[in-house]
């Protein structure tokens, strides 16, 4: 692990080592529980193999929140979350799917195998960030792990399903992206502020897509 100043009141945990790893992240994820019991830790930020936490600077020493952070991650294991199962239908294709046929081409697959590969398997929530309710899935079959596009575009549909970079993901929100969008998610809200829950999603989930 390693761990860096990110401004005079938080550390940057970072544990990756190039490809995201599961193993990692399943490990991260009992840290977070850890630190949630520690006094002295203020908030926690999960991202993909790392960790943000923040802490009062009046109050503790950063010397003093380094020793627990190197501390916590060698008392941390694996975490047993005992997941929830969403099941998603996606309408694959057409204009909120039109980098189905791009996809198809960079992979050397039809288009129907495009939707079978992406609905073969289940998916992991790695973790919710980027915007509310945007869910990470981990899992995508090799073959679909393709990078980014090279230019994002400005408005990309609320509920799109999109795929870069080793993930994929149901766009909780109308807005910019670079990912790789191949259809249209029928599903509840993936963010609802007022809620007692906002995000659907959580880390640990696992998601299904079905074609609708």
């Amino acid at each position: 692990m390693r761990i860096s100043y990110a401004g005079v009141d938080a550390f940057l945990l970072d544990m990756s080592e190039g490809v995201f790893r599961d193993d990692i992240q399943t490990r991260i994820w009992s840290l977070e529980s850890l630190l949630k019991k520690k006094s002295e830790i203020q908030t926690i930020i999960l991202g993909a193999n790392n960790l943000l936490v923040t802490f009062d600077c009046e109050q503790h020493e950063a010397s003093d929140i380094r020793q627990i952070l190197h501390m916590t991650w060698e008392q941390a294991e694996a975490a047993d979350i005992i997941p929830r199962e969403l099941v998603i239908p996606v309408t694959y294709g057409g204009m909120e799917g039109e980098d189905l046929p791009f996809v198809a081409k960079v992979t050397g697959l039809s288009e129907k195998d495009v939707v079978a590969l992406h609905t073969s398997s289940p998916y992991r929530v790695a973790m919710v960030g980027f915007s509310p309710g945007f869910g990470y899935l981990t899992g995508v079959p090799e073959r679909l792990a393709i990078p980014r596009r090279d230019t994002p575009r400005i408005n990309v549909e609320q509920k799109s399903v999109g795929l870069a970079g080793g993930f994929t993901a149901v766009t909780p929100s109308k807005g910019p992206s670079g990912w790789h969008m191949l259809g249209k998610a029928h599903c509840p809200p993936l963010f609802d502020a007022t809620a007692d829950i906002p995000c659907l999603l959580k880390a640990g989930d696992i998601v299904r897509f079905v074609s609708a």
